[in-house]
């Protein structure tokens, strides 16, 4: 049986459902995908902010995958922003996609390599 994160790795997929309000920060190893309604950090590997998902907060991943609302402060390699998205942010990033549609108020400033 293979094991795609490695031997002895833990790292899955958090969904946080779209009845949740939590206050804090959020950590994970593995993907976080929000539905409901976060304030404070999140940090992951790979996150997805769904349509119906709102963050007031800071968020850092090196893959986010934005359909919802953000207020605060994104750090990402790969950032998309979908055409629902509602951002208001500063951005730093090394690859970014804006569907047309998206609505973003925010600065956005490119990663040094």
């Amino acid at each position: 049986m293979s094991n795609p994160s490695g031997p002895g790795s833990n790292v899955g997929k958090s969904v946080l459902a779209s009845d949740l309000k939590i206050t804090g920060d959020i950590i994970s190893k593995g993907s976080i995908e929000v539905m409901g309604d976060i304030e404070g950090s999140i940090s992951a590997e790979t996150l997805v902010i769904s349509h119906e998902g709102r963050v007031k907060g800071s968020i850092s991943a090196k893959t986010i995958d934005l359909r919802g609302t953000l207020d605060g402060t994104v750090d990402s390699t790969t950032l998309t922003l979908r055409s629902a998205a509602q951002v208001t942010a500063d951005v730093t990033y090394s690859a970014l996609t804006i569907e047309s549609g998206a609505q973003i108020e925010g600065s956005f400033k490119i990663k040094k390599a």
